[in-house]
């Protein structure tokens, strides 16, 4: 900490911030902002241009493409901007140890002084945009259920207008949740890590020792993981109904149960096979988004008990990272009408307009 009782970022050794370091670091995160760009802007196309992904489920798949793609486009390249600006320059740029909410940036009367810290916008947006995806994934989850559970109702319960509401909400409670630290204390700032070569929460030291509310970080994987339980728990209700629906089917053609005895029944409410696909493909998307957020959840204990862990928090976050670009790769292996609308897609752009459909 400086004389000022502000913590400043941790610096890496020089094996972990030479110039061979960077560079790669640099490809890497090139190579991926551009793999999140364009992969979702594959999907947002996709979704513009086929009339059939225009369904509840499609908006909350818009939902998720437009939060992977605002990392994509904002969050990485600024890293890449300031890897390359320390690579290049002796000297870190001037709005580096700044920051408009620390004690040394404060005058008098309370007003900030000294350059504008980008982290204070890019760091919120990170933080936001892992919210919309883990909240997005559960409204996708609770979609799913319902064409499961009560097919009949689906179109009655699940509506365009209740669900651009749900999204709405989604975003809006997100964005409030990666500000706390900072509306409800005074001992946060966002500065950039040059462990994890990101913008990251920083509690403000005093004397040596973190603030007695340091623990508010912890607000972020409880609700992650409190969205992750209800996401597990609504799939396993899901795909139990799949399971007996399944075995009463084989029954049925095996002839061991008759209609009489409430097969039949069973048979007319029976879910389509798009939406047992589809449930099993959101079950992927919550495994994989689990996975990747795992690192971050144990990095933020860590940080919060006074552990830095340098190099683990370069791996935790960058993983969290690359998971925006692995959605659009789970519906492609998963989603047959995403596949035919990229095909469809590429069609159009490369064919004449009445060129044979494949």
């Amino acid at each position: 900490a400086d004389v000022e009782g502000r913590s400043l970022p941790p610096l890496c050794t020089p094996c972990c911030c030479g110039v061979l370091n960077r560079t790669l670091a640099v490809a890497f995160m090139v190579l991926l902002a551009f793999a999140i760009v364009v992969g979702n802007v594959v999907t947002l196309t996709v979704f513009v241009q086929t009339r059939q992904s225009r369904t509840p489920q499609g908006y909350l798949k818009v939902s998720l493409a437009i939060a992977d793609m605002m990392v994509g486009v904002l969050v990485v390249p600024f890293s890449v901007y300031t890897e390359i600006s320390l690579m290049v320059t002796s000297a870190p740029p001037i709005w580096y140890h700044g920051s408009p909410t620390s004690p040394a940036a404060l005058t008098s009367l309370g007003g900030p002084v000294g350059p504008w810290q980008p982290c204070m916008l890019i760091g919120p947006v990170f933080a936001g945009c892992t919210f919309v995806s883990i909240s997005t994934i559960f409204l996708m989850t609770l979609e799913r259920s319902v064409a499961i559970l009560w097919p009949l109702h689906k179109d009655a319960l699940v509506t365009r207008r209740r669900t651009l509401l749900l999204i709405l909400l989604s975003w809006a409670a997100s964005f409030l949740l990666a500000l706390a630290p900072l509306i409800f204390s005074g001992n946060f700032t966002l500065e950039y890590n040059e462990c994890s070569r990101m913008c990251n929460y920083t509690p403000l030291l005093f004397g040596g020792r973190l603030p007695p509310d340091a623990n508010i970080l912890l607000l972020f994987p409880a609700f992650d993981f409190t969205l992750l339980g209800g996401t597990l728990a609504v799939n396993i209700v899901s795909f139990t109904s799949i399971r007996l629906y399944t075995r009463k089917r084989k029954l049925l053609s095996e002839g061991s149960l008759s209609d009489a005895g409430g097969g039949g029944g069973g048979c007319l409410h029976r879910p389509s096979f798009s939406d047992i696909k589809a449930a099993k493909t959101i079950g992927i998307l919550t495994f994989a988004f689990t996975a990747s957020f795992s690192p971050i959840a144990v990095f933020v204990l860590g940080n919060v008990v006074g552990n830095t862990w340098c190099n683990f928090s370069f791996f935790a976050f960058w993983i969290l990272t690359g998971n925006s670009c692995c959605n659009v790769i789970i519906y492609s292996v998963r989603d047959h009408r995403f596949r035919k609308g990229v095909t469809l897609l590429f069609q159009r752009e490369h064919s004449p307009p009445h060129a044979e459909k494949t």
